[in-house]
């Protein structure tokens, strides 16, 4: 079993969106955090079964700030 980082925002519809960091492209909405993570697990398997070659994940996530100016 392997772990991603993914972040989730929403989006001006009310939409949750998540975004898979250490896949290119790999990214899902839904209207609940519930149907978002299952969702996106989905499109994490999905990315993964349809490429060609293995992916080598190199890219190492360090984390999030947020930072108030």
């Amino acid at each position: 079993m392997r772990e991603f980082n993914v972040i989730i925002e929403e989006g001006e519809d009310g939409y949750l969106i998540s975004e898979v960091i250490e896949l290119p492209g790999c990214h899902t909405q839904a209207k609940s955090m519930d149907e978002l993570i299952k969702r996106t697990k989905e499109a994490i398997t999905l990315y993964l079964k349809c490429r060609e070659k293995p992916i080598k994940i190199s890219e190492r996530f360090i984390g999030l700030q947020k930072i108030a100016v």
